[in-house]
């Protein structure tokens, strides 16, 4: 493909807040498959129109607009068709329980597998969780970004489950 059209196609989905894509998103938004795709991305990531966030996940470059969630949009990328939400030291500082905030790390409990990626971005943490759907609907929260929230307790919970370090949580957030 062309990249005058990619750019077209891409910015179709930018202005939908959408600049998160992989590659079977873009195999259907370029109608190309196989080498042509292969082709095609990596000229567009020659050009930096799109960033390699981690294996088979691209985010459009040219999308000025600020994105504060990025790398929660690149954790549903990859773990796409299972549930994830934000929960252990990610959850526990929005919640002001951790005075550390990670800046450069996200923490996710999965029913896929565990995993880490590190993107241009920072790393994200998979955990792999045995919860039941429901039980996750239960504990979390939408807060109206790609992941689920973690309730206070159920992060502190998860935290004490993975044998994560426990010191830097102030219990007196988690119980208000």
């Amino acid at each position: 493909m062309k990249q005058a059209l990619a750019i077209q196609a891409l910015d179709r989905f930018a202005r939908q807040n959408r600049v998160v894509f992989t590659v079977g998103d873009l195999a259907k938004v370029f109608q190309e498959s196989g080498q042509a795709l292969q082709a095609t991305l990596a000229r567009l990531v020659r050009a930096k129109i799109l960033t390699r966030a981690a294996r088979g996940v691209y985010v459009y470059g040219l999308d000025i607009t600020p994105k504060p969630n990025l790398l929660e949009q690149v954790a549903v990328a990859l773990r796409r068709g299972h549930y994830n939400y934000v929960s252990l030291e990610s959850a526990l500082s929005e919640y002001g329980a951790i005075s550390q905030v990670p800046v450069d790390r996200l923490t996710v409990m999965t029913t896929g597998r565990s995993g880490e990626y590190r993107t241009p971005w920072g790393v994200i943490e998979f955990t792999h969780t045995k919860r039941g759907i429901d039980q996750l609907l239960r504990n979390t929260k939408d807060v109206g970004r790609g992941l689920r929230l973690a309730q206070a307790e159920t992060a502190w919970r998860d935290l004490k489950r993975v044998g994560r370090n426990t010191h830097l949580v102030d219990m007196e957030e988690i119980e208000e």
